[in-house]
């Protein structure tokens, strides 16, 4: 198997047994995501316990790019700080916009490391990038009403 099968492996894998899927109590923020270009759409809920992600649950509609994404940044964000999640936001922001560019770290991405070969499709990228972006919505809502 080579890394590209591979990689689609993961992704079909966390589309088809998506963790994390079904919103749930408690939590601090909602947010409510659509991507226009082909119509994914996203509801998310994140759950903080003082600075650490408890928790975040959703549910999509759309296709398996934006839901396995979804999956796999629960996997990579539940139980760690705020300031991971943001951070980690960012790093995939910045490999999802390198068009293939970026050698992602595996240890630093884990299953995530499967979206690199998205980013050489424009025209995919805001599938992957729709679960990213609600999280970070949803954690920046879920901090400011803390303070």
């Amino acid at each position: 198997m080579n890394i590209d099968e591979l990689y689609q492996t993961i992704i079909l894998d966390h589309y088809r047994e998506k963790h994390h899927a079904g919103l749930r109590e408690p939590y601090e923020a909602e947010v409510h995501h659509v991507n226009p270009s082909c119509g994914d759409e996203l509801t998310l809920r994140v759950h903080l316990d003082g600075d650490t992600v408890s928790d975040i649950s959703y549910h999509a509609e759309g296709c398996s790019i934006s839901q396995a994404s979804t999956s796999v940044m629960g996997d990579l964000l539940i139980g760690g700080s705020v300031d991971h999640a943001l951070a980690l936001h960012d790093k995939f922001l910045e490999m999802m916009q390198s068009q293939g560019r970026i050698e992602p770290d595996e240890d630093t991405f884990e299953d995530a490391i499967a979206f690199a070969g998205v980013s050489k499709f424009p025209a995919r990228v805001k599938c992957a990038l729709l679960g990213w972006s609600a999280m970070r919505d949803a954690t920046l809502q879920a901090t400011t009403k803390e303070n």
